[in-house]
């Protein structure tokens, strides 16, 4: 791994009673798409090799991880969509995503590990751990759901506007994508609060 940099492991996990789940989210940043969140409760015993900060994974090793963990983990998955987005902002709708999460677990966990320094309001005891993803194995397999998850999403909407690249960017601000929307303009799905966006559609006549 560049920079000998270390591995997620079971340790934080290891601190609470009963079940946990981790939670990471995917897409906070882009221009277009929903922000997409998973929680995780990983089983110790059946924890598949190789769980890392999805961005350390290659494409193909995060999908045959996603793939794994569906069939050996208790998964939850959440979005929160353009509309709530631009409506209570992007922090909110991450916050609202992660909840969607957790409620859409199969079982309700003991305690709650969130990527990040804030933490989503859950009927659990939850802790923050920023870069939370390259430390624990439970946030590093909820980044990976949600990365695949989100991905999967932006590959049918860009089968329905191929002109802004979305396969290839998954909505983020991409050189390609923000000549595209210049030419373009924006689609339903691009967030308005944004101000790529914002500029592009106060420049429309």
């Amino acid at each position: 791994m560049a920079g000998g940099a270390s591995k997620p492991t079971f340790d934080q996990e290891r601190f609470f009673a009963g079940p946990v789940c981790g939670i990471d989210e995917a897409g906070r940043g882009p221009l277009a798409g929903p922000v997409v969140a998973a929680a995780v409760i990983l089983d110790p015993d059946q924890t598949p090799d190789g769980l890392d900060d999805s961005k350390r994974l290659t494409a193909a090793k995060r999908q045959m991880l996603r793939d794994r963990l569906l069939s050996v983990a208790r998964v939850g998955v959440g979005t929160a969509s353009v509309s709530e987005i631009d409506e209570i902002n992007i922090l909110h709708a991450t916050m609202l995503a992660m909840r969607r999460a957790f409620q859409n677990l199969p079982v309700t966990p003991h305690a709650a590990l969130v990527d990040g320094n804030r933490c989503p309001d859950l009927p659990c005891p939850t802790q923050a751990v920023v870069k939370g993803d390259q430390k624990c194995l439970s946030i590093a397999a909820a980044s990976i759901v949600a990365k695949v998850h989100r991905d999967e999403l932006m590959t049918d909407l860009a089968d329905k506007f191929p002109a802004y690249g979305w396969r290839r960017n998954a909505g983020y601000g991409t050189a390609e994508h923000l000549a595209a929307l210049q030419t373009h303009g924006a689609t339903p799905h691009h967030r308005r609060s944004f101000a790529p966006v914002r500029t592009v559609l106060a420049q429309t006549p």
